[in-house]
């Protein structure tokens, strides 16, 4: 199999007024293409700053990535620009992060939230996402008006890699 993500000792910090904080120290591993893994631990042993710090989005200050190397699908991430981040995240490679309610836009409808995905990351119109996006939600309401359950940033995920779904009746 071939490697997808490579990450070696990897090393995040956090600088604060009562000192450094080594959130992530050293962490090495290889995820290769086609396999699923989970990331577990104790609370605050790193899990989410090391998710974070995949997608680069560790706030500076005070937090910082201090050493270590991050290879995913053959590119360096941490030597990518910002805007070449920006084309990576979401349409290659995403978080599904603990709280659900901090990931959505309390704002925004679900619809607008998919509507921005679809056109960031499958440079697709705004008309032709929202008919995506009406049968991403169709096929979610099917499936609880036959007795199931969705849980939702995986049926997002599950979605937008392999569109299946069907129906079109989603307003937005």
């Amino acid at each position: 199999m071939e490697k997808l993500l490579e990450v070696k000792d990897l090393k995040t910090q956090f600088f604060t007024y009562a000192g450094v904080v080594k959130a992530v120290d050293g962490i090495s591993f290889d995820i290769m293409k086609g396999e699923a893994v989970g990331l577990v631990g104790e609370s605050g042993c790193g899990k989410t700053v090391t998710g974070l710090s995949i997608m680069r989005l560790i706030s500076y200050p005070p937090g910082k990535i201090v050493s270590g190397s991050i290879q995913f699908d053959g590119k360096d991430l941490l030597s990518l620009s910002e805007k070449e981040m920006r084309e990576i995240r979401g349409g290659e490679i995403s978080m599904i992060f603990q709280d659900p309610m901090t990931s959505l836009n309390p704002v925004l409808t679900i619809g607008e939230q998919i509507i921005e995905v679809l056109t960031l990351h499958k440079k697709i119109s705004r008309e032709d996402a929202k008919k995506q996006g009406n049968r991403f939600i169709e096929s979610c309401t099917d499936k609880i008006s036959r007795g199931g359950y969705i849980t939702i940033s995986t049926s997002i995920k599950w979605w937008y890699e392999t569109e299946s779904y069907d129906s079109d009746c989603f307003s937005m």
